[in-house]
């Protein structure tokens, strides 16, 4: 699930209400469908080749039928969760300060920042933007994996 946040962008419900239909494993590719309002959209985005070998071996060793990617029923679970990472890593890690170092490596990397709010589900501001900038899932998964993005390496 780090790995998922820091690779990706999403918000934290977004992450936490996915579904593994929402999920392309072999395209690396995430259709969130939690947002409808005006302001927070949720398109497609991207996870790295090292999240996906996670993710594959995790999807493995699930032997239950749930249709949620993260099957957690209660909110006390999701922050016992969190309050682990923190003890064994010494690091505050939100589904928050994930989504920042996504957006801060990926514009270290190169990627213009139009793209970067698609990533993430923010709405274009600029003209170019809005009107003459391709959001294609093609289009995306090409800047995506042309960034190169790495967290364990």
């Amino acid at each position: 699930m780090y790995l998922l946040y820091a690779t990706s962008g999403l918000r934290r419900n977004e992450g936490l209400s996915l579904l593994t239909s929402d999920v392309d494993i072999d395209k690396r590719m995430i259709v969130p469908r939690v947002h409808s309002g005006g302001t927070k959209k949720s398109w497609v985005s991207f996870f790295n080749a090292e999240c996906q070998e996670v993710m594959v071996e995790y999807l493995n060793s699930r032997s239950d039928n749930n249709p949620k990617l993260y099957p957690w029923n209660c909110r006390k679970t999701r922050n016992v969760f969190w309050r682990e990472a923190r003890r064994k890593t010494g690091l505050r890690m939100t589904p928050q300060t994930l989504r920042d170092y996504f957006c801060q490596a990926m514009g270290e990397l190169g990627v213009p920042d139009r793209y970067i709010d698609a990533f993430c589900g923010r709405v274009p501001k600029s003209v170019l933007a809005r009107h003459y900038t391709d959001y294609s899932p093609e289009r995306l998964k090409r800047i995506y994996d042309r960034a190169n993005l790495k967290v364990l390496s």
